[in-house]
């Protein structure tokens, strides 16, 4: 089974969803309903700005998550081209971009949005996640990816899991793009981002970046192994990620912003 990075879910084969048709809109399989998005915390409401290229699509998405725990904000039918500088942007907790056949538009819709909202949680939605695909929008900032056929099972909690500050890319994809990452660039430093950390945490995170395990990281700064575990952890609580690949992939994706 496939894993999904801070919670481990995939879709089940023959679990409705989307698709799409060869050369055409995507569309939804008869029996797909999307169920009720649960509350991100008990007073705040996740809102959603939608970014598709097939109104369809669009007006299913905004059908679907309309409800009384999520609001969609805005909606942006765009056609098949890159947006300029003056795309109009809401204001939202996460947006949703669908992929286009042109990787370039749809960096450039991620772009837009990031220009408008540097801090801003962006979810892609494409048929396939391939590694040419996944590791440039990986590098621009975003934080969660899904297949259409996962999101009717998934795009709830994804919503929720992102809106939170978390990510949700497939693990394999994840360790790829970490690998990756670790093998063709220089190292990146641990990331502030608002976050005080002790001298200590501060030589843990060092050789977490290492992708060293806990009893490597004990090893090389003479602590026991629960100790290196420990520190582990207080790390991914003071991000508010639940998985050592969020969080270099956090202080990556800071590194290059």
């Amino acid at each position: 089974m496939g894993q999904t990075a801070r919670l481990s879910h995939t879709c089940p084969r023959g679990q409705a969803g989307f698709s799409r048709r060869s050369g055409g809109l995507p569309c939804l399989t008869e029996s797909s309903r999307l169920p009720a998005l649960r509350k991100v915390s008990s007073t705040r409401r996740v809102s959603v700005c939608l970014f598709s290229f097939h109104p369809l699509l669009l007006s299913e998405f905004q059908r679907l998550l309309s409800g009384d725990e999520v609001r969609v904000v805005g909606r942006r039918v765009e056609h098949n081209r890159a947006p300029d500088a003056s795309v109009p942007v809401p204001r939202a907790s996460v947006y949703v971009v669908e992929a286009h056949s042109q990787k370039q538009v749809t960096e450039a819709f991620i772009a837009a949005i990031l220009a408008r909202f540097p801090k801003g949680r962006v979810i892609v939605v494409a048929e396939e996640l391939s590694e040419s695909l996944a590791f440039p929008l990986l590098r621009r900032g975003v934080k969660g990816l899904l297949k259409y056929s996962e999101v009717v099972t998934y795009l709830p909690r994804t919503l929720r899991e992102v809106a939170g500050g978390g990510f949700w890319v497939p693990r394999p994809l994840l360790s790829s793009f970490v690998d990756s990452t670790l093998e063709h660039a220089r190292l990146p430093q641990p990331a502030a981002v608002g976050v005080r950390m002790s001298r200590r945490e501060k030589e843990v995170a060092d050789l977490l970046l290492q992708n060293l395990s806990n009893k490597e990281i004990a090893s090389k700064l003479l602590m026991s192994e629960r100790t290196a575990k420990f520190h582990v952890s207080n790390l991914l609580a003071k991000y508010g990620v639940q998985r050592r690949a969020d969080l270099m992939l956090l202080f990556v994706q800071a590194a290059q912003g």
